[in-house]
């Protein structure tokens, strides 16, 4: 009767499946890895592309963020108004593209006059939820475009 080394045998076997998986399998990790790269989508209010490219873009997703460009109120009324009329554009916003004020995580406001900013703060109260994000305040030389007495852009997560 002679020894055969089956150990050995099925042990190379083992090996070299295991390496044919793995040649296999690593066609699918690189295509995942592509999959997972953030993808820039650009949100149209009416939902469809302008015809020619506009100047800028008002809300742009880049992976799980939004980015809302700043949004301003122009109709009269004074800072309450404005305020909320600023908020309320930016939450339809973030809804359509499937955020909320909620998932605001930056929040940059210009205020056309400094003496607005209590004004605007009272409005501002409570509109982010329990946790609101981090933000920046600074009255704009010259004024803010359009007459508005406030705009507002916003950086949230989906």
């Amino acid at each position: 009767m002679t020894k055969t080394n089956r150990r050995s045998f099925i042990g190379k076997g083992a090996g070299a499946a295991a390496g044919a998986a793995a040649v296999a399998a690593a066609p699918a990790s690189a295509q995942d890895k592509a999959q997972d790269k953030p993808v820039k989508k650009v949100i149209y209010r009416n939902g469809k592309k302008p015809e020619k490219p506009p100047l800028f873009n008002g809300t742009v997703a880049y992976g799980n963020l939004i980015f809302i460009a700043g949004v301003g109120y122009h109709q009269e009324g004074d800072i309450k108004v404005h305020t909320k009329g600023v908020l309320d554009q930016i939450q339809q916003q973030l809804e359509a593209a499937g955020s909320s004020m909620n998932k605001v995580v930056k929040c940059n406001v210009y205020l056309n006059d400094l003496k607005d900013y209590a004004g605007m703060n009272e409005m501002f109260m409570g509109r982010f939820g329990d946790e609101p994000p981090v933000r920046t305040t600074i009255a704009a030389a010259g004024g803010i475009p359009g007459n508005s007495l406030v705009e507002i852009d916003v950086i949230a997560y989906i």
